[in-house]
Protein backbone atom coordinates (compact mmCIF):
# COMPACT_ATOMS: atom_id res chain seq x y z
CA UNK A 1 0.00 0.00 0.00
CA UNK A 2 1.48 3.35 -0.73
CA UNK A 3 1.88 6.35 1.71
CA UNK A 4 -0.76 9.70 1.36
CA UNK A 5 0.74 11.95 -0.97
CA UNK A 6 1.01 15.36 0.35
CA UNK A 7 -0.45 18.40 -1.97
CA UNK A 8 1.99 21.06 -2.06
CA UNK A 9 4.48 19.80 -4.74
CA UNK A 10 1.70 17.88 -6.30
CA UNK A 11 2.85 17.70 -10.35
CA UNK A 12 6.00 19.12 -9.65
CA UNK A 13 9.37 17.88 -10.53
CA UNK A 14 12.57 17.94 -8.32
CA UNK A 15 16.21 16.89 -9.02
CA UNK A 16 18.22 16.17 -5.69
CA UNK A 17 21.81 14.66 -6.61
CA UNK A 18 23.83 12.72 -4.34
CA UNK A 19 20.90 11.06 -3.18
CA UNK A 20 22.25 7.37 -3.38
CA UNK A 21 23.39 7.45 0.37
CA UNK A 22 21.40 5.28 2.57
CA UNK A 23 22.26 7.84 5.64
CA UNK A 24 22.31 10.91 3.61
CA UNK A 25 20.88 14.22 3.07
CA UNK A 26 20.50 13.47 -0.84
CA UNK A 27 17.74 10.60 0.08
CA UNK A 28 16.73 12.19 3.33
CA UNK A 29 15.28 14.63 0.73
CA UNK A 30 14.00 13.79 -1.84
CA UNK A 31 12.11 11.17 0.45
CA UNK A 32 10.44 14.11 2.18
CA UNK A 33 10.16 16.24 -1.48
CA UNK A 34 8.14 12.96 -2.44
CA UNK A 35 5.78 13.25 0.41
CA UNK A 36 4.89 16.51 -0.14
CA UNK A 37 3.99 15.24 -3.77
CA UNK A 38 6.57 15.80 -6.36
CA UNK A 39 8.21 13.16 -8.52
CA UNK A 40 12.05 13.10 -8.29
CA UNK A 41 15.01 12.32 -9.93
CA UNK A 42 18.00 11.39 -8.12
CA UNK A 43 21.45 10.82 -9.26
CA UNK A 44 24.79 9.19 -7.79
CA UNK A 45 27.77 8.79 -9.07
CA UNK A 46 27.25 4.72 -9.41
CA UNK A 47 29.64 3.22 -6.62
CA UNK A 48 30.81 -0.28 -6.27
CA UNK A 49 29.07 -1.61 -4.23
CA UNK A 50 32.25 -3.21 -2.66
CA UNK A 51 32.49 0.41 -0.81
CA UNK A 52 29.50 0.62 0.91
CA UNK A 53 29.15 1.13 4.43
CA UNK A 54 28.28 -2.37 6.79
CA UNK A 55 24.98 -1.34 7.06
CA UNK A 56 24.10 -0.61 3.27
CA UNK A 57 25.28 -3.97 2.58
CA UNK A 58 23.08 -5.79 5.58
CA UNK A 59 20.15 -3.89 4.26
CA UNK A 60 20.66 -5.18 0.61
CA UNK A 61 20.77 -1.11 0.11
CA UNK A 62 20.96 -0.65 -4.17
CA UNK A 63 22.12 3.23 -3.87
CA UNK A 64 20.23 5.06 -6.08
CA UNK A 65 17.65 2.71 -6.84
CA UNK A 66 16.41 2.14 -3.15
CA UNK A 67 16.09 5.86 -3.28
CA UNK A 68 13.97 5.71 -5.67
CA UNK A 69 12.33 2.51 -4.04
CA UNK A 70 11.67 4.96 -1.40
CA UNK A 71 10.25 7.52 -3.08
CA UNK A 72 7.63 5.58 -4.72
CA UNK A 73 6.05 4.19 -1.57
CA UNK A 74 4.61 8.37 -1.66
CA UNK A 75 2.61 6.93 -4.89
CA UNK A 76 4.83 9.62 -6.99
CA UNK A 77 7.34 8.39 -9.74
CA UNK A 78 11.33 7.91 -9.41
CA UNK A 79 14.29 8.13 -11.93
CA UNK A 80 17.16 7.02 -10.98
CA UNK A 81 20.46 8.71 -12.72
CA UNK A 82 24.31 8.06 -12.68
CA UNK A 83 25.66 11.24 -13.38
CA UNK A 84 28.76 12.77 -12.70
CA UNK A 85 28.20 17.13 -11.65
CA UNK A 86 31.42 17.66 -12.31
CA UNK A 87 31.03 17.10 -15.85
CA UNK A 88 29.01 19.38 -17.65
CA UNK A 89 27.75 17.35 -20.31
CA UNK A 90 26.88 14.95 -17.50
CA UNK A 91 24.74 17.37 -16.20
CA UNK A 92 23.03 18.43 -19.69
CA UNK A 93 22.55 14.77 -19.94
CA UNK A 94 20.60 14.76 -16.69
CA UNK A 95 18.47 17.68 -17.10
CA UNK A 96 17.78 16.61 -20.84
CA UNK A 97 16.77 12.91 -19.26
CA UNK A 98 14.39 14.84 -16.69
CA UNK A 99 12.48 16.32 -19.30
CA UNK A 100 12.43 13.29 -21.60
CA UNK A 101 10.68 11.69 -18.40
CA UNK A 102 8.64 14.36 -17.27
CA UNK A 103 8.57 16.94 -19.47
CA UNK A 104 9.30 19.85 -16.88
CA UNK A 105 11.71 20.86 -13.88
CA UNK A 106 10.70 23.15 -11.33
CA UNK A 107 12.95 21.90 -8.37
CA UNK A 108 16.53 21.08 -8.30
CA UNK A 109 18.94 20.14 -4.74
CA UNK A 110 22.37 20.31 -5.18
CA UNK A 111 23.65 18.29 -3.00
CA UNK A 112 26.46 16.64 -4.47
CA UNK A 113 29.88 17.00 -3.24
CA UNK A 114 33.37 15.09 -2.91
CA UNK A 115 34.01 11.95 -0.76
CA UNK A 116 35.47 13.13 3.03
CA UNK A 117 38.64 12.31 3.79
CA UNK A 118 41.89 12.74 1.82
CA UNK A 119 41.24 16.52 1.93
CA UNK A 120 41.04 17.23 5.58
CA UNK A 121 44.99 18.45 5.51
CA UNK A 122 47.18 21.50 6.36
CA UNK A 123 47.23 23.82 2.94
CA UNK A 124 50.90 23.35 2.85
CA UNK A 125 50.51 19.54 2.80
CA UNK A 126 47.36 19.50 0.30
CA UNK A 127 47.65 17.89 -2.92
CA UNK A 128 46.56 20.79 -5.84
CA UNK A 129 44.66 17.60 -7.23
CA UNK A 130 42.81 16.83 -4.31
CA UNK A 131 41.69 20.75 -3.78
CA UNK A 132 40.57 20.98 -7.36
CA UNK A 133 38.60 17.89 -7.14
CA UNK A 134 36.85 19.38 -3.95
CA UNK A 135 36.25 22.78 -5.74
CA UNK A 136 35.15 20.52 -9.11
CA UNK A 137 32.39 18.94 -7.54
CA UNK A 138 31.09 21.49 -5.06
CA UNK A 139 31.73 24.37 -6.40
CA UNK A 140 31.64 23.91 -10.36
CA UNK A 141 29.05 20.84 -9.92
CA UNK A 142 26.61 23.65 -8.62
CA UNK A 143 27.33 25.98 -11.34
CA UNK A 144 26.64 23.85 -13.96
CA UNK A 145 23.28 22.13 -12.40
CA UNK A 146 22.06 25.90 -11.34
CA UNK A 147 23.10 27.11 -14.79
CA UNK A 148 21.20 24.56 -17.26
CA UNK A 149 18.29 24.28 -14.10
CA UNK A 150 17.43 28.15 -14.06
CA UNK A 151 17.86 28.26 -17.93
CA UNK A 152 15.01 25.60 -18.29
CA UNK A 153 12.95 27.27 -15.41
CA UNK A 154 12.76 30.64 -17.34
CA UNK A 155 11.58 29.14 -20.37
CA UNK A 156 8.91 27.29 -18.85
CA UNK A 157 8.20 30.80 -17.20
CA UNK A 158 6.55 29.20 -14.38
CA UNK A 159 9.25 30.07 -11.37
CA UNK A 160 11.48 27.53 -10.17
CA UNK A 161 13.63 26.61 -6.74
CA UNK A 162 17.06 25.90 -6.82
CA UNK A 163 18.61 25.07 -2.98
CA UNK A 164 22.40 24.43 -3.15
CA UNK A 165 23.90 22.29 -0.11
CA UNK A 166 26.48 24.42 1.90
CA UNK A 167 27.85 23.70 4.97
CA UNK A 168 28.79 25.23 8.34
CA UNK A 169 32.41 25.17 6.64
CA UNK A 170 30.45 27.89 4.48
CA UNK A 171 30.35 30.35 7.21
CA UNK A 172 33.41 29.86 9.52
CA UNK A 173 36.89 28.37 8.84
CA UNK A 174 38.53 25.32 10.50
CA UNK A 175 42.22 23.70 10.56
CA UNK A 176 42.60 21.01 7.83
CA UNK A 177 39.25 22.25 5.76
CA UNK A 178 40.67 24.82 3.50
CA UNK A 179 39.35 22.94 0.53
CA UNK A 180 35.91 22.60 2.16
CA UNK A 181 35.87 25.81 3.51
CA UNK A 182 36.80 27.47 0.23
CA UNK A 183 33.97 25.51 -1.49
CA UNK A 184 31.50 26.02 0.70
CA UNK A 185 32.43 29.80 0.99
CA UNK A 186 32.03 30.38 -3.03
CA UNK A 187 28.77 28.72 -3.01
CA UNK A 188 27.33 30.59 -0.76
CA UNK A 189 28.35 33.75 -2.31
CA UNK A 190 27.75 32.29 -5.84
CA UNK A 191 23.99 31.70 -4.43
CA UNK A 192 23.43 35.15 -3.42
CA UNK A 193 24.17 36.45 -6.57
CA UNK A 194 22.21 33.78 -8.68
CA UNK A 195 19.12 34.34 -6.35
CA UNK A 196 19.50 38.71 -7.62
CA UNK A 197 19.68 38.03 -10.99
CA UNK A 198 17.01 35.31 -11.80
CA UNK A 199 14.52 36.64 -8.96
CA UNK A 200 12.53 38.67 -11.99
CA UNK A 201 11.67 35.15 -12.80
CA UNK A 202 9.82 33.97 -9.87
CA UNK A 203 12.76 31.56 -9.02
CA UNK A 204 13.80 31.68 -5.83
CA UNK A 205 17.72 30.40 -4.60
CA UNK A 206 18.72 29.42 -0.97
CA UNK A 207 21.77 27.69 0.11
CA UNK A 208 21.43 25.07 3.54
CA UNK A 209 24.35 25.20 5.65
CA UNK A 210 24.42 21.62 7.45
CA UNK A 211 26.68 21.11 10.84
CA UNK A 212 27.49 17.87 11.60
CA UNK A 213 24.66 15.15 10.33
CA UNK A 214 24.92 11.64 11.18
CA UNK A 215 25.60 10.05 7.45
CA UNK A 216 27.37 7.73 6.02
CA UNK A 217 29.22 10.24 4.29
CA UNK A 218 31.12 10.78 7.89
CA UNK A 219 31.69 7.44 8.97
CA UNK A 220 35.49 8.15 8.10
CA UNK A 221 35.40 10.15 11.87
CA UNK A 222 34.87 7.13 13.46
CA UNK A 223 32.11 7.38 16.40
CA UNK A 224 34.74 7.75 19.21
CA UNK A 225 36.72 10.75 20.54
CA UNK A 226 36.82 12.91 17.80
CA UNK A 227 32.42 12.19 17.32
CA UNK A 228 32.45 12.94 20.90
CA UNK A 229 34.49 16.24 20.55
CA UNK A 230 32.31 17.61 17.56
CA UNK A 231 29.18 16.66 19.59
CA UNK A 232 30.54 18.86 22.80
CA UNK A 233 30.45 22.15 20.63
CA UNK A 234 27.03 21.96 20.00
CA UNK A 235 24.32 23.64 22.27
CA UNK A 236 21.85 20.85 21.73
CA UNK A 237 24.47 18.11 21.85
CA UNK A 238 24.16 15.74 19.46
CA UNK A 239 23.91 15.29 15.39
CA UNK A 240 21.25 15.84 13.11
CA UNK A 241 19.35 13.47 10.88
CA UNK A 242 19.20 13.64 7.43
CA UNK A 243 15.53 13.84 7.00
CA UNK A 244 15.54 17.06 9.31
CA UNK A 245 17.50 19.10 6.89
CA UNK A 246 15.28 17.71 4.17
CA UNK A 247 12.66 19.28 6.00
CA UNK A 248 13.94 22.67 5.46
CA UNK A 249 14.90 21.94 2.39
CA UNK A 250 11.28 20.83 1.45
CA UNK A 251 9.91 23.70 3.21
CA UNK A 252 12.46 25.87 0.79
CA UNK A 253 11.07 24.30 -2.13
CA UNK A 254 7.36 25.06 -0.93
CA UNK A 255 4.89 28.37 -2.17
CA UNK A 256 5.34 29.37 2.16
CA UNK A 257 8.59 29.87 0.86
CA UNK A 258 8.14 32.19 -1.77
CA UNK A 259 9.47 35.37 -0.48
CA UNK A 260 12.82 33.61 0.77
CA UNK A 261 15.75 33.85 -1.44
CA UNK A 262 19.53 34.45 -1.52
CA UNK A 263 19.70 33.20 2.30
CA UNK A 264 22.25 30.62 3.37
CA UNK A 265 20.28 29.35 6.04
CA UNK A 266 21.98 27.41 8.97
CA UNK A 267 20.94 23.97 10.63
CA UNK A 268 23.24 22.69 12.87
CA UNK A 269 22.23 22.51 16.16
CA UNK A 270 23.36 25.84 17.33
CA UNK A 271 27.16 25.57 17.09
CA UNK A 272 27.14 28.22 14.35
CA UNK A 273 25.13 31.66 14.34
CA UNK A 274 26.71 33.89 12.32
CA UNK A 275 24.44 35.10 8.97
Amino acid sequence: MTEQTGPELKGKVAIVTGAGRMRGIGRGTATVIARMGAHVVVTGTGRDPVSFPQDEKDAGWRDIYSTAEQIETFGVSALPLISNVADQDDVHKMIEATLVEFGRLDIIVNNAAAPYGNDRVSVMDMQTDIFKSIVDVKLMGTFYACKAAATQMVKQGEGGRIVNLSSTMGKSGRPNTSAYNAANFAVDGFTQALAKEIGVHGITVNSVCPGLIETARLDPMGRADRWDARLDEIPLRRAGTDEEVGELIGFLCSQRAAYITGQAINVNGGVITER
